[in-house]
């Protein structure tokens, strides 16, 4: 997929002016469940519906506009922000897999920010910034650090907060002080209004979609579940069988099927088989043992 061209008819954000526009067109898209989600980006993965690959970005235009609020402290346009964080959630959608067990947020979260950083780090001129690991740490981590050891404390840092900072982070304490006097006056809130003349604030038009904790502990251990009957359920596959199932579905790169012809010098219509039938003894295989396992628990 070519993220920029094939993925088209996306809300279009013109400018800051545009803005508050633009969010109140993205509330319009729907959330999805998490079935309706799989079987999107299951159309997409297995047969490249452009339709399928549409709904799950407009879907997660909301976490986009969520995280880019967070990086408005750099003085760069929101607008900007955004756009380099869509295109991180199209990228996160081309390489998304839905038989890994997560959901596309958790999995996009992280495409969404590096974009994102990426852009500021390109960008952002009142700062000459280093090309270290660390030094870029410092960049996207002082104003938290700030607010934990000296939430009320403006001006220059004290020299045991620098110190702290610096411990903390693995930089050089001028570094951090001349970062911070940098970045002084930078910090925005979602608090401030939309529009000088309107009640709203940012903060209104943004879903939560983090996870509560509950919910959060309640799907890892459904996760861990599900990773424990797999490991049993593989077991009654054949050599041949779990070896085409582990290079088509459980591996990083998941092997083509030209690649496996060649390999166990069959036909793809032959693998493509092997891997449906294996794939149907896994998942009967697992139900048997969840639904033993719910009995046992019950009684």
């Amino acid at each position: 997929m070519n993220t920029k061209t094939e993925i088209t008819n996306l809300p279009i954000l013109s400018g800051e002016g545009g803005l508050s526009l633009y969010l109140a067109q993205i509330k319009k898209f729907p959330m999805l469940d998490a079935e309706e989600e799989y079987m999107l980006a299951k159309n997409w993965k297995d047969r490249g519906n452009l339709k399928s690959a549409h709904k799950l970005v407009t879907s997660h235009l909301r976490l986009v506009a969520k995280i880019a609020m967070g990086y408005r402290g750099y003085g760069l346009p929101v607008s900007e922000l955004i756009s380099e964080g869509n295109i991180g959630l199209m990228q996160a959608v081309k390489k998304f897999d839905p038989d890994k067990g997560f959901r596309l947020a958790t999995y996009a979260m992280w495409w969404i920010k590096a974009g994102i950083q990426e852009y500021v780090l390109r960008s952002w001129s009142l700062v000459k910034m280093g090309t270290t690991a660390a030094q870029k740490k410092l960049f996207f981590n002082l104003k938290k650090i700030k607010k934990q050891i000296a939430p009320s404390q403006e001006g220059d840092l004290k020299k045991e907060q620098v110190n702290e900072i610096s411990k903390r982070l693995g930089v050089k304490s001028d570094e951090v002080i001349s970062m911070n006097r940098r970045m002084m006056g930078q910090e925005k809130s979602l608090n401030d209004p939309i529009k000088s003349d309107e009640k709203g604030e940012w903060q209104d038009w943004l879903v939560d979609d983090n996870l509560d904790q509950e919910l959060y502990i309640s799907q890892k251990q459904e996760l861990d579940e599900k990773k424990s009957l797999l490991q049993d359920a593989i077991k009654i596959l054949n050599d041949r069988e779990r070896k085409i199932i582990q290079e088509r579905k459980l591996s990083e790169e998941p092997k083509t099927l030209d690649e496996l012809s060649k390999k166990y010098k069959i036909s793809r219509e032959r693998i493509r088989q092997i891997e449906t039938k294996a794939f149907e003894k896994l998942q009967k295989a697992m139900l048997n043992s969840s639904n033993s396992k719910n009995l046992l628990a019950a009684k």
